[in-house]
């Protein structure tokens, strides 16, 4: 074995030289052979050929070369088995001969006795040609299965390793990808996931019962749970690339049920040519449980809009503004880009994102707080933007229960500040992110965000400034989001925590909420408060449940699903409209505008100045009922601050009667 593995390392490396030497050798043999089997000793050619051999040969040789190099067939995989690579030698070997025949014939002229010896050349030519044809392709064959040979040896040696933990595995999709899929397994000399392929499950009926590469199509859909079982499946790859969203969300709910690891498999027709399909598998995330296909607007409009403009992007290093940046980066459109965010860690990550992959844009990371007036006014005063894009707040709902003058001045404050700022310094358009939590609110943050909103509309009214407001749900992966904490608990071992049982939440991955931000903000007028259609809600109990058994495990049984209780200010589900605002249709049917509710701005502006002036030494019971004045509709769920508004509202009857 020693002997073999030495022999064929030395055979890869050399592979080149040996070829050439192979071809020299099968040339010199093939003409000796023609001439034996061809010949006589009568016959004036054969004394021409035994006084010009090796002068034939090297003329063969010379024009053999030639083709061979400007047809690459030196520089061919030969270790792999490709139809054009044998039919380009082909090719290269019939020029060659045909080149090799004219000199010898027409200029050198070859001794002939009419036309019988005329053919008994041309009759050597083809002898010649056939066994050095045969010469050739067999030492290209011989590299093949030598080299098969060896990857099975070394494939067979390194499966030994590991006998008896290999992991079966069930393919849904009996097309292409699962055909190269399984010749990669098969091929692989590493073996480093070892998996063996032993069940593929296809709906179409035509397929069902027949085989692919050796494996078993065992039937659709209905049998997937009772395959799995049966053939001790420990993983399932999904290669049911042109399952329609339903279809690909029905699939995918039916493998989960059986508990085994889930993971997904790029199209073939993503994948180039020598990169390995198996490599790209990845295990099914929470981007596959929307049920939907990703959102993809055309920003062609709005990036005509941002052409040579400077953008500012107020908290630029969160998981919404630095989306955001992304997305102007990428389009190359924009002049200068600012990134403004109090948290140096988040700018910075994505500062060096973008100089990473947009070299070429003019960006400029600034530290800082919305809090501080002045140094908006330097910021603005030196870079004089365009579009703001106001992704700055405090977003986490309990966090602020705790702290409800935080929430005021980050949120409110910080958000007059930027948009009094805005208007100043003549930015064209202001756009804010908003949140659903604003609608009916029962929380200081969507109550605080509710104020937002109406400070943005409040400046609309007397300024050149376009002031919109875009309203969403939760995002997908974002900082605080439920998703990175449930991986997290599932990686632990559970338990993974649920406020609730029947709790529900509307949500949109980060890259689609962002680029619908980016199109509502092109519509603006001026004053409107743009609603994203987030699709149907999700039960988060059954978000957790499908992350389990997408992890390969069963909810309630090897990972514990604990409800914990509603947080303060906490809602069983989030609304995106309120009531009296109904809605407009726009260009895109993603993307609705909310009637504005009447409110008075002057008194508005007046109870903030008020709050700037208590805030040190007010209470947070007292800045929540200020709140509660200039929201209405604000319905606090946290019981210290639901008592207190309660008494004041008894207190406002008792003097109204």
């Amino acid at each position: 074995m020693r002997l073999f593995e030495n022999t064929m390392t030395f055979v890869k490396k050399h592979m080149r030289i040996l070829l050439i030497l192979a071809d020299i050798l099968g040339m010199g043999i093939s003409c000796w052979l023609a001439m034996i089997l061809k010949f006589d000793a009568t016959t004036l050619l054969k004394d021409w050929f035994d006084n010009n051999i090796i002068f034939i040969m090297a003329v063969d040789l010379i024009s053999t070369a030639l083709f061979f190099i400007i047809f690459k067939v030196y520089n061919r995989m030969w270790q792999y088995m490709v139809i054009t690579d044998y039919v380009k030698t082909a090719e290269a070997f019939i020029l060659s001969k045909i080149v090799t025949v004219i000199p010898f014939f027409y200029i050198w002229g070859i001794p002939t006795e009419g036309p019988k010896q005329t053919r008994s050349f041309f009759t050597w030519m083809f002898i010649y040609s056939c066994l050095f044809a045969f010469s050739v392709m067999f030492s290209r064959v011989f590299v093949l299965l030598g080299y098969r040979s060896w990857r099975a040896y070394l494939q067979k040696k390194e499966i030994n390793k590991y006998e008896g933990k290999k992991k079966n595995v069930m393919i849904i999709g009996a097309g292409g990808t699962a055909m190269r899929l399984i010749e990669e397994f098969r091929s692989s000399t590493t073996y480093e996931n070892r998996y063996k392929v032993v069940a593929l499950i296809d709906d179409n009926k035509r397929k069902q019962g027949g085989y692919l590469n050796g494996i078993k199509i065992y039937g659709g859909r209905d049998v997937i749970i009772k395959v799995a079982k049966e053939q001790d499946i420990d993983e399932i790859f999904f290669a049911a690339n042109s399952a329609d969203k339903e279809n690909r969300k029905a699939l995918l709910k039916l493998c989960s049920e059986t508990g085994c690891l889930l993971k997904t498999v790029p199209s073939i027709t993503t994948v180039q040519k020598n990169e390995s399909l198996s490599a790209k598998l990845r295990k099914v995330d929470y981007t596959d449980l929307l049920g939907r296909d990703q959102i993809k607007p055309d920003l062609t409009k709005v990036f005509e809009l941002l052409k040579d403009q400077t953008v500012f992007v107020s908290g630029g290093g969160g998981s919404i503004g630095s989306e955001l940046v992304r997305q102007v980066a990428a389009s190359g459109v924009a002049k200068t880009i600012i990134i403004f965010d109090i948290a140096e860690n988040g700018a910075y990550e994505i500062q060096q994102e973008i100089r990473r992959n947009h070299p070429e844009v003019d960006l400029k990371v600034l530290i800082g707080s919305i809090r501080d007036e002045k140094r908006l006014c330097e910021i603005f005063e030196e870079y004089k933007p365009d579009f703001v894009y106001h992704a700055a707040a405090h977003k986490h709902v309990p966090l602020m229960e705790d702290s409800p003058k935080e929430a005021v001045k980050n949120n409110v404050f910080g958000t007059f500040n930027l948009a009094k700022t805005a208007d100043k310094y003549g930015v064209k358009r202001f756009v804010m992110i908003s949140t659903d939590k604003a609608v009916n609110p029962t929380n200081v943050m969507g109550a605080t965000k509710r104020i937002c909103e109406m400070i943005v509309q409040s400046f609309n009214k007397n300024s050149k400034t376009e002031y919109v407001a875009v309203r969403f749900g939760n995002v997908l992966g974002s900082n605080g989001s439920v998703i990175p904490l449930f991986k997290e608990q599932i990686e632990k071992g559970g338990p993974v925590t649920v406020t609730h049982p029947d709790i529900i939440r509307y949500f949109m991955l980060i890259p689609e909420a962002v680029s619908l931000v980016l199109q509502a903000g092109a519509y603006a007028n001026g004053g409107e408060i743009f609603i994203l259609d987030m699709g149907s809600p999700v039960k988060i109990r059954e978000l957790a449940e499908n992350l389990i058994r997408l992890s390969g495990h069963v909810p309630g049984e090897d990972i514990e699903i604990k409800y914990t209780g509603l947080r303060d200010g906490e809602k069983l589900y989030e609304e995106l409209l309120i009531s009296e605002e109904g809605i407009q249709k726009t260009q895109n049917n993603l993307i609705y505008i909310a009637r504005p509710m009447e409110f008075d701005s002057e008194r508005l502006f007046k109870r903030i100045d008020y709050m700037r002036e208590i805030m040190e030494g007010a209470t947070g019971r007292e800045i929540v009922d200020i709140v509660k004045e200039l929201v209405p509709t604000f319905n606090p769920q946290n019981v210290a601050f639901k008592d207190e508004v309660e008494v004041k509202e008894e207190e406002k009857e008792e003097v109204h009667a």
